[in-house]
């Protein structure tokens, strides 16, 4: 099988990095995928001063305030791994001309997203958006064997979830309006974009469960892409049946062959499995082994791009935050188009 891309190249330079915000998705994650990739964490700023100690690597800072946060001016990049909410302040605190790696969503809704971007462009502050599936070993080797041919024109997507997530571990969600497509479905929207760009148009059905106190965890989703291809998501949170026929897979074909990659994290979270990309390019399934799965090695070739960006060997920023507004607004259209009544049916015969 033609080898394919897993991995962002590593930089012959780095900037330090100083994050904000000290809570489970940087213990987890960020600050596991910042020592793989060698970079430097400078410090962390967190209201709660006590939290960025506990988690602080070798030789970093608990910063006191935002001033010392910022003090290395353009020199470092700056991660927000922080709530919607927190972004705004943040970023008008930065140094105009920074680079900067924004935390998912942007914003809770497209109304915040566009105030977002108005202060990045006042401030020309450089940000992606942690959209990291897009990085994920799996996606990339896709993403390449896409773009050498190998599956012809993509024509169908497929999504399939059924999953028992434990929406119990973050107590923060029991009162959010939004929560399956923003916070969750927000990745798998983001990926069908990176594939087969904008669509021009969605009809989506979000709900919550009788058995759960969270507000939306079902999702239905139809992405217009016109006469050609077709992208359909499912995805339902609640399929708390044990594991034999639990799912959560992509299936996308094309016209001279077809991928299947299954996201193992969400299997058994927060344990998970093992990622798998299969293709079948001449009539044959062949597994791809993968270097990695989408958690950690996703986080690692996210900020790697970010870096090669800021030390300038990129000169691009890819999912950067003028590319993840059109996410955000596909988002936007899912949850307007879920709150419109379906086309009607007929109940009688026209006699």
């Amino acid at each position: 099988m033609t080898e394919l891309r897993q991995r962002v190249t590593p930089p012959k330079t780095s900037l330090p990095i100083v994050i904000f915000g000290a809570g489970s998705i940087v213990k987890d994650a960020h600050l596991p995928a910042y020592a793989e990739a060698g970079f430097t964490v400078a410090g962390i700023y967190d209201p709660d001063r006590e939290k960025a100690e506990a988690l602080l690597p070798a030789g970093a800072t608990a910063y006191a305030d935002m001033a010392e946060a910022t003090a290395l001016g353009t020199a470092a990049i700056y991660d927000l791994a922080v709530p919607p909410a927190a972004i705004p302040t943040i970023l008008e605190a930065l140094p105009e001309g920074a680079v900067a790696l924004i935390q998912k969503p942007l914003g809770s809704d497209l109304a915040e997203a566009d105030r977002i971007i108005g202060i990045l462009r006042a401030r020309n502050i450089r940000a992606a958006v942690n959209f990291q599936l897009r990085f994920a070993p799996m996606a990339l080797a896709l993403k390449d064997a896409i773009g050498q041919g190998l599956l012809g024109e993509v024509v169908d997507f497929d999504a399939w979830l059924a999953l028992d997530t434990p929406w119990h571990l973050w107590a923060f969600l029991k009162d959010l309006p939004r929560v399956e497509i923003l916070l969750h479905s927000i990745h798998y929207l983001d990926f069908v974009r990176d594939l087969l760009g904008n669509p021009a148009g969605v009809h989506a059905r979000t709900m919550g469960h009788p058995s759960s106190s969270v507000s939306n965890t079902r999702t239905a989703m139809i992405l217009d892409y016109g006469p050609r291809a077709r992208a359909a998501l499912s995805i339902n949170h609640n399929h708390a049946f044990g594991r034999k026929f639990q799912a959560c897979e992509f299936r996308i074909s094309g016209t001279k062959g077809a991928a299947y990659m299954k996201l193992g994290v969400n299997l058994d979270y927060p344990k998970g499995e093992p990622d798998e990309l299969w293709l079948n390019t001449d009539g044959e399934w062949r597994q791809v082994p993968l270097v990695g799965n989408w958690f950690i090695e996703a986080f690692v070739g996210r900020i790697t791009q970010v870096m090669r960006f800021a030390t300038g060997e990129d000169a691009d920023l890819q999912g950067s935050a003028e590319d993840a507004w059109h996410t955000m607004a596909l988002v936007e259209a899912a949850y307007e188009s879920s709150a419109l009544p379906a086309h009607p049916i007929r109940t009688s015969p026209d006699a």
